[in-house]
């Protein structure tokens, strides 16, 4: 799954992401509200897992406004405050479990799995995307192409998905690594040139119109000729 943490406390931050990255997720971390908020709302992920007290924004506010864009990720809030009032102004503000700190990691694991099971059970999540005759749903994680199913892996699928949520948009390399791939990563590298030419061979080698574009010098779009 994609995870965004958002966590203010560094060791805490470092250790989830590594015991979340070590199940196989792909892990994105925010240090702020602010921060968090900003990255929910511009990327699709399988999973929040949301510190209550953070500075720049709140964890309740922000479960708030990301319940007001997209009510279908699953967020899981952690805190250190264990009243039963706590608990309940955090479920109201829209979050789907409440872990008080400390806990075992196990048991964060376990509330996991529990909360994506719901959601496979309930599959209420983001439509699916279409731009001519290509369509990508984000629940089941299928693509077409003119009817016929198109294999991607882990990673090609979000740099499409993300594609198809900037359609017709020019998006930048940095725009790319920020938001499909980690924000550290060498923005010299041409990874993104590599993957794009994935994508061309298996959506629109054999396909036509054509519709992933290159604008020299400054990005990519996805669009029909």
């Amino acid at each position: 799954m994609k995870i965004l943490l958002v966590e203010d406390e560094p060791k805490v931050a470092a250790f989830l992401e590594k015991g979340l990255s070590e199940q196989t997720h792909a892990v994105d971390v925010a240090y702020d509200g602010l921060q968090g908020l900003q990255q929910a709302l511009a990327s699709s992920y399988d999973l929040i897992v949301l510190d209550q007290m953070l500075p720049g924004l709140n964890g309740l506010d922000v479960c708030r406004r990301i319940r007001a864009q997209n009510t279908s990720v699953p967020i899981l809030m952690l805190t250190a405050l264990g009243e039963t009032d706590d608990k309940i102004r955090g479920l109201d503000a829209g979050a789907d479990d409440y872990l008080v700190k400390p806990f075992a990691f196990q048991e964060l694991l376990a509330r996991i799995r529990a909360l994506t099971r719901r959601r496979q059970e309930n599959p209420t999540g983001e439509a699916p995307l279409r731009l001519a005759d290509l369509t990508l749903d984000p629940v089941r994680k299928q693509v077409m192409r003119a009817g016929q199913p198109i294999q991607l892996t882990a990673r090609e699928f979000a740099l499409l998905h993300f594609l198809l949520r900037n359609q017709g948009r020019v998006v930048s390399r940095v725009d790319i690594l920020e938001q499909v791939w980690e924000t550290s990563f060498d923005t010299g590298s041409n990874v993104i040139d590599v993957y794009i030419n994935f994508l061309r061979k298996k959506i629109d080698k054999d396909f036509s119109p054509k519709l992933i574009h290159t604008l020299v010098g400054m990005g990519y779009v996805l669009k029909e000729d």
